[in-house]
């Protein structure tokens, strides 16, 4: 598989402030690519250099192998964290307006097929709810049938229902063939989504690989819970007590069978038990020692 998308020690400095600090990777042609942080870090920064919004203060940046390659602008799609629409067109005169601005669009009928549009088409922009809005930039994005799609926080502020809802629009997309761009700063998304990951923190790349390949390499252990006062305070130094927040007690355990054996023999309360493997949040936490979400 061949890189669509090269990033070669990629820097952006505001004054005395570096928002990206020497960031390089590369995205393989028809996959999902993650690129995670907290608010701040600079990822969307990165997006802005790559989708040439912002002009980088140093580093290259090659589509399809060229430099600058002004086949870009043409074949890639974005979805911005916020855009306006005209609130006095209906959705589908506003998928009309944007399909003018193409020598060569996606008919329209498709657009709807694919994003989920039929049930609100010919209702005004302004009164879709936030998933139906985004799934009408998300059309937008591939008006023009682009090879790479830049999806800038696409779920943020939607219910669990929409982002559900909305996982399914993009990995039907993905089937196609796309490549797509992914920034986010849910943990779940990124698992379920993403093929490939780099997590940037403060400018720089802080861990990157497959979501299970980092969750391979950085950890070997389970997360025993238990409620707060199934266990009792002078047991915790039998055990390698990571939490006892949310009234929550939780265990990390390199061998799950010997520390329930353990468990039991000191008499601890199991009917609340829950064993769960590490996540992305928990990788975040170990490397940066905050929480994504902070």
């Amino acid at each position: 598989m061949s890189a669509i998308l090269e990033i070669r020690d990629l820097h952006k400095q505001y004054k005395n402030v570096n928002a990206v600090n020497g960031i390089s990777f590369e995205i393989e042609k028809g996959t999902c690519f993650g690129l995670l942080g907290p608010n701040g870090a600079g990822k969307t920064t990165t997006i802005e250099m790559i989708e040439g919004i912002t002009p980088p203060s140093s580093g290259e940046i090659r589509y399809k192998g060229v430099p600058n390659n002004p086949q870009f602008r043409h074949e890639a799609g974005i979805q911005f964290q916020s855009t306006a629409l005209m609130d006095y067109l209906k959705v589908i005169e506003v998928l009309e307006l944007f399909g003018g601005f193409y020598r060569n669009s996606l008919p329209i009928e498709k657009l709807v097929e694919q994003c989920a549009l039929s049930e609100f088409l010919h209702h005004p922009a302004s009164k879709l709810s936030g998933g139906q809005r985004q799934r009408v930039l998300l059309a937008i994005a591939l008006i023009n049938d682009p090879e790479i799609i830049f999806l800038d926080e696409p779920t943020t502020g939607l219910d669990p229902q929409s982002r559900r809802n909305f996982w399914n629009l993009i990995n039907n997309i993905k089937n196609l063939g796309k490549t797509i761009v992914l920034t986010t700063h849910y943990m779940d998304e990124a698992e379920s989504l993403c093929d490939q990951l780099v997590i940037v923190d403060k400018g720089k790349i802080i861990a990157e690989g497959t979501p299970q390949a980092l969750l391979n390499e950085h950890f070997g252990v389970s997360y025993i819970c238990l409620r707060d006062g199934d266990l009792s305070p002078d047991q915790f130094d039998q055990f390698e007590v990571t939490s006892t927040e949310k009234n929550e007690i939780t265990i990390i355990s390199k061998n799950l069978e010997s520390t329930l054996q353990q468990l039991i023999n000191c008499g601890a309360n199991l009917s609340a038990l829950q064993v769960r493997n590490p996540t992305l949040d928990d990788l975040f936490l170990k490397i940066t020692g905050h929480s994504l979400r902070d």
